[in-house]
C-alpha cells in the first residue's frame, strides 16, 4: 500500500476515483455532445455544419500534441495543480464557446478547452494509479476510466436531448457550472498525489520502429477515424435531431458498455487477435448497414446496437496487443494510444466534410467502413511480424540501460508501472 493510500480509508479511496471519473465524465461530455448539436450550432453561427465540425478537428489535435508535451514539460508539477489548472481553461473554454457571438470565437473557446483537457486527462488516471496500491490500480484505471464511457454512452445523448429542450448554449453552460463544483473537489479531495517518473522522447519515440506496436496504432487511428465519422456527423447521416438523435445516440452508448464488458472477459480467454479481428468485422459491416438502412428508424436502431457492440469492443484486444508485445516496453508503447485515438478523431471531420461536398450522405458511413477495415488489416499484418529478431525493444531496453547510467539529475528515473506510463504519456 502506498503511503498516500495508506491516509485514505476505502470510502475515502472510492470517493477520489469517483471525483476523477466525474472530471473525466464532463471533459468527454463536452466533446461528444457536439456531435448531436452539429446542426444547430451551425445555425446559429451562421456556418455550414461542417465547419463546426472542424473545431473538433482543432480540439483533437490540440489535445493529441499538448498531452504527451505534458507529460514531458510539467512532470515537475503537482498533479493537483495540474488537474485543477486543466479543469479551469476546461471551464474556461466551455463557457467561451457558450456564450460565443460568431465562430471564430466559438472556435477559440474549443481550443482554450482541448488544452485543458490536455491537462487533465492523462494526469487524472495517473493520479488515480499513483494514490493506489500496486495491486489495485488496474481497478482504479477501470473505474476512473469509466466517466470517459459513460460521456458517450449517457453524457452526450442526455446533452443533445437537453440541447433540444433549452438550447444548446445553455446545455454547453451547465457543463460549465458543473466543472466549476468539481474544481475545489479535485483541489481538496485529491491531494498528496506522488509524481510519476519522467520518460525520455529517446524512450517514447524507440518503440515506434517496431511494427508489432507501429501497426496496432495505425489501428487505433483508422478505427477511431471510422468511428467519428458516423458520431460526428450522425444528424446528417440519420436525418434525424433532438430526442430522437439523442435515442440513437443512447442505444449506441449503452450497448458500447455492454461491449466494452464483453470484450475483456473475451479477450482474456481467447486471445487479442480473435476478438479483435471479430469486432473490427462486425463494426464494419455495422457502418455499411448504416448506409444502406437509410433513414429508417428501426434500422437505425438495430445498426446502432450492433455498432456500439463492436465499437467499444475492439478497442480492448489493441490495448492489449500494445502491451503484450515486450514486457519491457509495454508502458511506453500504450501511452501512445491516446495520440493516435485522438489524431483518429482529427481525421473524422476533414472525411466527413469531403462526404457532404459530394452531396451523399451515404458516405460518410460507407468511408467509416473503409476505414476501419484498413484498421483491421493493419492490426492483422502487426502479427506478421511476431518472428521479427531485432526490433525497437530491444533498442529502448538499450536507451533505458544508458539512461540509468547517467549522474543523478541527469535523466535517471525511477521505473514507473505500466499504468502510470500509459497515462501519464497519452
Amino acid at each position: 500500500m502506498t503511503n498516500v493510500e495508506q491516509s485514505y480509508s476505502r470510502s475515502g479511496l472510492m470517493m477520489r476515483w469517483a471525483i476523477l471519473a466525474f472530471a473525466l465524465f464532463l471533459m468527454g461530455t463536452n466533446s461528444f455532445v457536439i456531435a448531436g448539436v452539429l446542426p444547430q450550432i451551425a445555425h446559429d453561427l451562421q456556418v455550414r455544419t461542417t465547419d463546426i465540425g472542424f473545431t473538433i478537428t482543432a480540439y483533437a489535435l490540440v489535445v493529441a500534441v499538448l498531452a504527451p508535451a505534458a507529460a514531458v514539460t510539467l512532470a515537475h508539477l503537482s498533479r493537483t495543480t495540474l488537474m485543477v489548472a486543466g479543469l479551469a481553461a476546461f471551464l474556461v473554454g466551455v463557457v467561451i464557446a457558450g456564450i460565443a457571438p460568431d465562430y471564430a470565437i466559438f472556435a477559440i473557446g474549443r481550443v482554450v478547452a482541448a488544452v485543458g483537457g490536455a491537462a487533465l486527462v492523462p494526469t487524472a488516471t495517473a493520479a488515480a494509479a499513483a494514490i493506489t496500491s500496486p495491486e489495485r490500480r488496474g481497478q482504479a484505471i477501470a473505474v476512473v476510466g469509466i466517466g470517459f464511457t459513460l460521456a458517450s454512452a449517457v453524457g452526450a445523448p442526455l446533452g443533445t436531448a437537453l440541447s433540444a429542450v433549452i438550447g444548446w448554449r445553455a446545455a454547453m453552460l451547465i457543463v460549465a457550472a458543473l466543472a466549476a463544483l468539481t474544481m475545489p473537489l479535485l483541489a481538496f479531495g485529491v491531494r498528496r498525489v506522488p509524481l510519476g517518473a519522467p520518460i525520455s522522447l529517446a524512450r517514447r519515440f524507440a518503440v515506434l520502429r517496431d511494427g508489432r506496436i507501429l501497426l496496432p496504432l495505425l489501428t487505433t487511428l483508422f478505427i477511431a477515424a471510422g468511428f467519428n465519422l458516423l458520431y460526428i456527423f450522425s444528424s446528417a447521416v440519420t436525418g434525424y435531431t433532438g430526442t430522437a438523435l439523442a435515442a440513437l445516440l443512447l442505444v449506441y452508448g449503452v450497448f458500447g458498455i455492454v461491449g466494452n464488458t464483453i470484450s475483456g472477459p473475451l479477450t482474456d480467454r481467447f486471445g487479442s487477435r480473435r476478438i479483435g479481428i471479430a469486432f473490427m468485422v462486425v463494426e464494419t459491416l455495422a457502418l455499411a448497414a448504416v448506409a444502406l438502412v437509410g433513414h429508417s428508424f428501426v434500422g437505425l436502431v438495430i445498426a446502432f446496437v450492433v455498432w456500439g457492440l463492436s465499437a467499444f469492443g475492439s478497442v480492448i484486444p489493441v490495448q492489449h496487443r500494445l502491451l503484450a508485445v515486450d514486457s519491457r516496453t509495454a508502458s511506453v508503447a500504450i501511452s501512445w494510444f491516446s495520440t493516435a485515438l485522438y489524431l483518429g478523431i482529427a481525421i473524422a471531420p476533414l472525411a466527413g466534410a469531403a462526404s457532404l461536398s459530394a452531396g451523399d450522405t451515404a458516405l460518410i458511413p460507407v468511408f467509416g467502413a473503409v476505414a476501419t477495415l484498413v484498421g483491421l488489416v493493419a492490426f492483422v499484418a502487426g502479427y506478421a511480424l511476431r518472428g521479427r529478431r531485432q526490433s525497437a525493444a530491444e533498442e529502448t531496453a538499450a536507451v533505458e540501460l544508458a539512461e540509468e547510467a547517467e549522474p543523478p539529475g541527469q535523466g535517471a528515473a525511477q521505473r514507473e508501472t505500466p499504468q502510470e506510463a500509459a497515462t501519464l504519456g497519452s
